[in-house]
Protein backbone atom coordinates (compact mmCIF):
# COMPACT_ATOMS: atom_id res chain seq x y z
CA UNK A 1 0.00 0.00 0.00
CA UNK A 2 2.84 2.40 0.77
CA UNK A 3 4.31 1.86 -2.70
CA UNK A 4 0.93 2.56 -4.31
CA UNK A 5 0.57 5.74 -2.27
CA UNK A 6 4.01 6.89 -3.38
CA UNK A 7 3.15 6.17 -7.01
CA UNK A 8 -0.10 8.12 -6.68
CA UNK A 9 1.86 11.19 -5.54
CA UNK A 10 4.00 11.24 -8.70
CA UNK A 11 1.51 9.74 -11.19
CA UNK A 12 -1.86 11.45 -10.98
CA UNK A 13 -4.65 12.80 -13.18
CA UNK A 14 -2.31 15.36 -14.81
CA UNK A 15 -0.13 12.51 -16.03
CA UNK A 16 -3.04 10.84 -17.82
CA UNK A 17 -4.36 14.10 -19.28
CA UNK A 18 -1.02 15.01 -20.84
CA UNK A 19 -0.50 11.40 -21.97
CA UNK A 20 -3.88 11.38 -23.71
CA UNK A 21 -3.11 14.69 -25.44
CA UNK A 22 0.34 13.45 -26.52
CA UNK A 23 -1.11 10.22 -27.92
CA UNK A 24 -3.86 12.23 -29.65
CA UNK A 25 -1.24 14.54 -31.15
CA UNK A 26 0.74 11.56 -32.46
CA UNK A 27 -2.40 9.99 -33.89
CA UNK A 28 -3.33 13.26 -35.62
CA UNK A 29 0.15 13.48 -37.12
CA UNK A 30 -0.31 9.96 -38.47
CA UNK A 31 -3.66 10.87 -40.04
CA UNK A 32 -2.30 14.04 -41.66
CA UNK A 33 1.13 12.48 -42.40
CA UNK A 34 3.08 15.06 -40.43
CA UNK A 35 6.62 13.96 -39.62
CA UNK A 36 9.70 15.77 -38.31
CA UNK A 37 13.04 14.73 -36.84
CA UNK A 38 13.14 17.12 -33.89
CA UNK A 39 16.35 17.07 -31.77
CA UNK A 40 15.89 15.43 -28.36
CA UNK A 41 18.63 17.64 -26.86
CA UNK A 42 16.06 20.45 -26.66
CA UNK A 43 14.12 18.46 -24.06
CA UNK A 44 17.24 17.94 -21.96
CA UNK A 45 18.23 21.62 -22.09
CA UNK A 46 14.81 23.25 -21.94
CA UNK A 47 13.04 20.91 -19.50
CA UNK A 48 15.02 18.22 -17.72
CA UNK A 49 17.91 20.43 -16.58
CA UNK A 50 15.71 23.21 -15.09
CA UNK A 51 13.40 20.68 -13.39
CA UNK A 52 16.29 18.69 -11.90
CA UNK A 53 17.84 21.96 -10.72
CA UNK A 54 14.54 22.90 -9.06
CA UNK A 55 14.27 19.48 -7.39
CA UNK A 56 17.81 19.77 -6.04
CA UNK A 57 17.12 23.29 -4.75
CA UNK A 58 13.86 22.22 -3.07
CA UNK A 59 15.58 19.20 -1.47
CA UNK A 60 18.35 21.41 -0.04
CA UNK A 61 15.73 23.77 1.42
CA UNK A 62 14.02 20.81 3.07
CA UNK A 63 17.31 19.61 4.57
CA UNK A 64 18.03 23.10 5.91
CA UNK A 65 14.54 23.29 7.37
CA UNK A 66 15.11 19.97 9.17
CA UNK A 67 18.29 21.35 10.70
CA UNK A 68 16.52 24.52 11.84
CA UNK A 69 13.67 22.50 13.35
CA UNK A 70 16.23 20.39 15.21
CA UNK A 71 17.81 23.59 16.54
CA UNK A 72 14.41 24.84 17.68
CA UNK A 73 13.66 21.65 19.59
CA UNK A 74 17.16 21.58 21.09
CA UNK A 75 16.74 25.12 22.45
CA UNK A 76 13.37 24.20 23.94
CA UNK A 77 14.99 21.23 25.68
CA UNK A 78 17.85 23.42 26.94
CA UNK A 79 15.37 25.80 28.55
CA UNK A 80 13.51 22.88 30.11
CA UNK A 81 16.70 21.36 31.53
CA UNK A 82 17.61 24.74 33.00
CA UNK A 83 14.23 24.93 34.75
CA UNK A 84 14.66 21.40 36.06
CA UNK A 85 18.32 21.32 37.04
CA UNK A 86 19.47 24.90 37.66
CA UNK A 87 16.78 26.15 40.06
CA UNK A 88 14.69 24.62 42.80
CA UNK A 89 11.05 25.67 42.86
CA UNK A 90 7.97 23.50 43.21
CA UNK A 91 5.75 23.78 40.19
CA UNK A 92 8.18 25.92 38.16
CA UNK A 93 9.39 23.01 36.03
CA UNK A 94 5.80 22.06 35.16
CA UNK A 95 4.96 25.63 34.17
CA UNK A 96 8.00 25.86 31.88
CA UNK A 97 7.25 22.45 30.37
CA UNK A 98 3.69 23.44 29.45
CA UNK A 99 4.88 26.69 27.88
CA UNK A 100 7.52 24.93 25.80
CA UNK A 101 5.06 22.35 24.50
CA UNK A 102 2.56 25.12 23.63
CA UNK A 103 5.34 26.95 21.78
CA UNK A 104 6.13 23.89 19.69
CA UNK A 105 2.42 23.36 18.99
CA UNK A 106 2.10 26.96 17.81
CA UNK A 107 5.09 26.42 15.50
CA UNK A 108 3.30 23.46 13.93
CA UNK A 109 0.13 25.53 13.59
CA UNK A 110 2.04 28.29 11.79
CA UNK A 111 3.68 26.05 9.22
CA UNK A 112 0.59 23.94 8.51
CA UNK A 113 -1.90 26.85 8.44
CA UNK A 114 -3.71 27.91 5.28
CA UNK A 115 -3.33 31.40 3.83
CA UNK A 116 -6.23 32.83 5.84
CA UNK A 117 -4.92 31.52 9.18
CA UNK A 118 -1.19 32.19 8.78
CA UNK A 119 -1.22 35.75 10.22
CA UNK A 120 -3.05 34.68 13.35
CA UNK A 121 -0.80 31.62 13.72
CA UNK A 122 2.29 33.81 13.44
CA UNK A 123 1.03 36.10 16.20
CA UNK A 124 0.33 33.08 18.38
CA UNK A 125 3.83 31.64 18.19
CA UNK A 126 5.48 34.91 19.10
CA UNK A 127 3.05 35.33 21.95
CA UNK A 128 4.14 31.94 23.25
CA UNK A 129 7.83 32.80 22.82
CA UNK A 130 7.14 36.03 24.72
CA UNK A 131 5.65 34.01 27.59
CA UNK A 132 8.73 31.81 27.64
CA UNK A 133 10.93 34.91 27.71
CA UNK A 134 9.00 36.35 30.66
CA UNK A 135 9.26 33.02 32.50
CA UNK A 136 13.02 32.96 31.92
CA UNK A 137 13.24 36.34 33.66
CA UNK A 138 11.79 34.57 36.69
CA UNK A 139 14.89 32.37 36.87
CA UNK A 140 16.72 35.30 38.43
CA UNK A 141 14.21 35.51 41.26
CA UNK A 142 14.80 31.82 42.00
CA UNK A 143 18.50 32.36 42.65
CA UNK A 144 20.00 31.66 39.23
CA UNK A 145 23.31 33.55 38.81
CA UNK A 146 23.43 36.26 36.16
CA UNK A 147 25.82 34.28 33.92
CA UNK A 148 23.51 31.29 33.67
CA UNK A 149 20.49 33.60 33.29
CA UNK A 150 22.17 35.26 30.32
CA UNK A 151 22.77 31.83 28.78
CA UNK A 152 19.08 30.87 29.09
CA UNK A 153 18.12 34.20 27.51
CA UNK A 154 20.32 33.26 24.56
CA UNK A 155 18.27 30.09 24.10
CA UNK A 156 15.13 32.24 23.77
CA UNK A 157 16.90 34.44 21.22
CA UNK A 158 17.88 31.36 19.21
CA UNK A 159 14.26 30.20 19.23
CA UNK A 160 13.27 33.41 17.46
CA UNK A 161 16.16 33.05 14.99
CA UNK A 162 15.06 29.50 14.12
CA UNK A 163 11.45 30.60 13.60
CA UNK A 164 12.45 33.46 11.30
CA UNK A 165 14.76 31.25 9.25
CA UNK A 166 12.02 28.65 8.89
CA UNK A 167 9.62 31.39 7.74
CA UNK A 168 12.07 32.36 5.02
CA UNK A 169 12.02 28.79 3.71
CA UNK A 170 8.21 28.77 3.89
CA UNK A 171 7.67 32.01 1.98
CA UNK A 172 10.62 32.09 -0.45
CA UNK A 173 10.95 29.02 -2.64
CA UNK A 174 11.84 28.22 -6.25
CA UNK A 175 11.51 31.38 -8.39
CA UNK A 176 7.93 31.66 -9.68
CA UNK A 177 9.12 32.48 -13.20
CA UNK A 178 11.25 29.32 -13.33
CA UNK A 179 8.32 27.20 -12.14
CA UNK A 180 6.03 28.79 -14.75
CA UNK A 181 8.62 28.26 -17.49
CA UNK A 182 9.06 24.60 -16.54
CA UNK A 183 5.33 23.90 -16.41
CA UNK A 184 4.68 25.46 -19.82
CA UNK A 185 7.25 23.28 -21.54
CA UNK A 186 6.56 20.14 -19.49
CA UNK A 187 2.89 20.17 -20.47
CA UNK A 188 3.41 21.29 -24.06
CA UNK A 189 6.44 19.29 -25.27
CA UNK A 190 4.79 15.83 -25.32
CA UNK A 191 2.07 17.35 -27.50
CA UNK A 192 4.29 19.48 -29.73
CA UNK A 193 6.57 16.49 -30.36
CA UNK A 194 3.75 14.57 -32.07
CA UNK A 195 5.49 14.85 -35.49
CA UNK A 196 8.70 13.47 -33.98
CA UNK A 197 6.90 10.53 -32.36
CA UNK A 198 5.28 9.75 -35.72
CA UNK A 199 8.68 10.01 -37.40
CA UNK A 200 10.36 7.46 -35.10
CA UNK A 201 7.27 5.20 -35.12
CA UNK A 202 8.57 3.69 -38.35
CA UNK A 203 11.24 1.93 -36.30
CA UNK A 204 8.71 0.17 -34.05
CA UNK A 205 6.40 -2.75 -34.57
CA UNK A 206 2.74 -2.05 -35.19
CA UNK A 207 1.00 -1.04 -31.96
CA UNK A 208 4.15 0.28 -30.27
CA UNK A 209 4.18 3.65 -32.01
CA UNK A 210 2.53 5.30 -29.02
CA UNK A 211 5.09 4.12 -26.48
CA UNK A 212 7.27 7.20 -26.96
CA UNK A 213 4.58 9.82 -26.23
CA UNK A 214 3.40 7.77 -23.23
CA UNK A 215 6.93 7.46 -21.81
CA UNK A 216 7.72 11.14 -22.39
CA UNK A 217 4.52 12.23 -20.68
CA UNK A 218 4.96 9.95 -17.67
CA UNK A 219 8.60 10.96 -17.15
CA UNK A 220 8.13 14.71 -17.49
CA UNK A 221 4.93 14.98 -15.42
CA UNK A 222 6.40 12.71 -12.72
CA UNK A 223 9.43 14.99 -12.42
CA UNK A 224 7.14 18.00 -12.13
CA UNK A 225 5.06 16.26 -9.43
CA UNK A 226 8.18 15.36 -7.45
CA UNK A 227 9.34 18.95 -7.55
CA UNK A 228 5.87 20.16 -6.56
CA UNK A 229 5.78 17.96 -3.46
CA UNK A 230 9.24 19.08 -2.36
CA UNK A 231 8.42 22.73 -2.99
CA UNK A 232 6.61 23.16 0.32
CA UNK A 233 8.09 20.74 2.89
CA UNK A 234 5.56 21.84 5.53
CA UNK A 235 2.18 21.20 3.85
CA UNK A 236 1.93 17.59 5.15
CA UNK A 237 0.92 16.25 1.72
CA UNK A 238 4.03 14.57 0.35
CA UNK A 239 5.72 11.61 2.02
CA UNK A 240 8.97 13.58 2.34
CA UNK A 241 7.36 16.49 4.20
CA UNK A 242 8.70 17.62 7.56
CA UNK A 243 6.71 16.16 10.45
CA UNK A 244 6.18 18.24 13.60
CA UNK A 245 6.40 15.55 16.28
CA UNK A 246 4.80 17.57 19.08
CA UNK A 247 3.35 14.50 20.81
CA UNK A 248 6.67 12.65 20.71
CA UNK A 249 8.45 15.76 21.99
CA UNK A 250 5.97 16.04 24.87
CA UNK A 251 6.42 12.37 25.80
CA UNK A 252 10.19 12.76 25.61
CA UNK A 253 10.12 15.62 28.10
CA UNK A 254 7.81 13.69 30.42
CA UNK A 255 10.29 10.78 30.50
CA UNK A 256 13.34 12.86 31.30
Amino acid sequence: MKVLKSLYLIINYKTFIVTALAVGSTYACRIFELKADFPLTIIGIAIVFPVVFSIDSAYKRRERALGLLGDFKAHLLAIYYASRDWVESEGFEKEVKDQLINTYMSLRSLFTANDKEVDEAEKRIFQNVSKVSKTVVGFGGLGLPSGELSRVNQYVSKLVVSVENLKVILHYRTPITLRAYSKVFIYSFPILYGPYFEHVAEQYSNGLQYMMPIMFSFILISLDNIQGHLENPFDQIGEDDIKFDVEEFSEMIEQR
